[in-house]
């Protein structure tokens, strides 16, 4: 789980998930041993504690954060798609794979390599419009490779 993403440089992020790839014990995150008891509590304890969860917003944030983000491109080629838990997430970007497709450069069609990513929102609290914004901007970063040129630096 990265924290305040939104005030950290790409590198840091960057920096971070490779620091808890190369050792996962480094993560700040410890659902494991609550996700197996979790197959043993009784489905109404289970629905308390969410319903617990959704109430109490600031808990809420604290142990599943705002956004879900996950890739399932490395199944495969093409996109993907994924039902993050809407109520414990507001944004879930799924990553999915590239694929070769045809796409026009200098009025001429060729091969492009293309990016699926699926963003799937929670209309409870987030509005159509800002999305479709939010999902317009994201496409427009990654169309324009403002990521990848921070990280080389």
């Amino acid at each position: 789980m990265i924290r305040a993403a939104n005030r950290r440089t790409i590198r840091e992020i960057h920096d971070e998930i490779r620091l808890i790839q190369a050792s996962p014990a480094a993560s700040a995150q410890r659902s494991g041993a609550l996700a197996r008891l979790s197959a043993f509590t009784p489905g109404f304890l289970r629905r308390l504690f969410l319903r617990a969860l959704r109430r109490q917003p600031h808990w809420l944030k604290r142990a599943a954060g705002t956004t879900l983000v996950t890739s399932v491109g490395m199944f495969g080629m093409g996109a993907g798609w994924t039902l993050g838990i809407l109520p414990l997430h507001t944004l879930c970007l799924t990553i999915g794979g590239v694929t070769l497709k045809p796409g026009v450069v200098d009025g001429r069609i060729e091969p492009r390599e293309y990016l699926a990513v699926t963003a799937s929102v929670d209309h409870d609290i987030v509005d159509g419009a800002p999305a479709a914004r939010f999902a317009r901007g994201l496409r427009e970063l990654i169309e324009g490779g403002a990521v990848l040129q921070d990280l080389a630096r």
